[in-house]
């Protein structure tokens, strides 16, 4: 390509990139200069994943976005995975290859109707998945991810009456593998609520021998007929570690780059959704490429700013559940 994408940082800014350049030498370059790291998510496309130093799911991400010791995070995410990064390391610089990269489960949550919805529940505790706006976080006791919302739900007293959000799916499956009555906010993730069952249920006839592997984030009639539930980093490490050699995967399609990479000789199929597409794509993740990715590290924008009240109030929930986490060896 030969301009660049639109930005949108105080309206849209058009940049000119020589086709000969060779993006991964330059971002490289930048990095060094800059003392930056890239963290990326599962959902990235190739060539981001390729260039990353660390690949990995919410849980994974957020932990190396405490640790790390650079002075630049680009976060190959979306918008509220580089908020966290941000409220876990605020005297760094954090970017976003493009700020219109959001999420439809946080947006299903608006923190000034869960305010209200908190509210009915007083003596609930608030527990939130990661996938949710920084405003939410803040009025959360724990915060959980996909990799850890059964061990944190579990860690907790038997007696103690929780809110789950912002997904109704996660919560349901929490819910039902703890046993635990969960008060659930009614959100949902576009990308895992459309798979289709109709056709996975065919596709499974067409490779008999194949593990379908599923994401909690998925409706529960999916989840009943998958072989293997967990997070991204469980299923890649569930068909890494499996004897067999085709799988299902219903999950971002992004997942399966790391998941041939790790294994040459296995057969990963997209579970496909209910429209005319082979594969499921989140349309937020697929905003980031790598000419964007390039041009945020080069000019130091766009980038991610959170409120200081907001930050205060929301790295407790987070703290508190890497803290349990570390103690459940997460």
């Amino acid at each position: 390509m030969n301009t660049f994408e639109e930005i949108n940082v105080k309206g849209f800014v058009d940049e000119y990139i020589d086709p000969t350049l060779d993006l991964f030498s330059e971002i490289e370059k930048l990095k060094k200069e800059k003392n930056a790291v890239i963290l990326a998510h599962y959902y990235q496309d190739a060539d981001i994943q390729d260039i990353a130093d660390y690949i990995g799911d919410s849980l994974g991400l957020s932990q190396q976005a405490a640790k790390t010791d650079a002075d630049i995070i680009v976060f190959a995410g979306v918008h509220f995975m580089a908020e966290t990064a941000k409220i876990l390391s605020p005297n760094k610089k954090v970017l976003l290859p493009d700020l219109k990269a959001g999420c439809s489960l946080a947006d299903s949550c608006p923190p000034h109707l869960f305010k209200k919805f908190k509210e009915q529940y007083p003596d609930h505790l608030v527990i939130t998945y990661v996938n949710c706006t920084a405003e939410l976080k803040a009025m959360s006791d724990i915060v959980c991810t996909s990799s850890n919302a059964v061990g944190i739900v579990e860690s907790l007293p038997k007696d103690q009456k929780i809110i789950f959000g912002p997904d109704k799916n996660l919560g349901a499956y929490v819910a039902k593998k703890t046993g635990r009555d969960l008060v659930l906010w009614n959100g949902a993730c576009m990308v895992h609520e459309i798979f289709s069952r109709e056709k996975i249920t065919k596709l499974k006839e067409r490779y008999p021998n194949a593990k379908l592997l599923a994401h909690p984030e998925c409706e529960e009639v999916i989840l009943q007929l998958a072989d293997y539930v967990g997070s991204t980093t469980g299923i890649l490490n569930y068909a890494t570690k499996s004897p067999v050699k085709e799988f299902i995967v219903a999950t971002e399609s992004g997942i399966l780059h790391q998941m041939q990479r790790e294994n040459p000789d296995k057969t990963f199929i997209p579970a496909p959704p209910n429209n005319n597409c082979a594969c499921n794509d989140c349309p937020h993740m697929k905003r980031n490429t790598l000419e964007k990715l390039y041009l945020c590290l080069k000019n130091g924008y766009p980038e991610i700013t959170v409120p200081q009240d907001i930050i205060e109030k929301a790295v407790k929930p987070i703290e508190r559940m890497l803290e349990i986490s570390k103690q459940l060896g997460l």
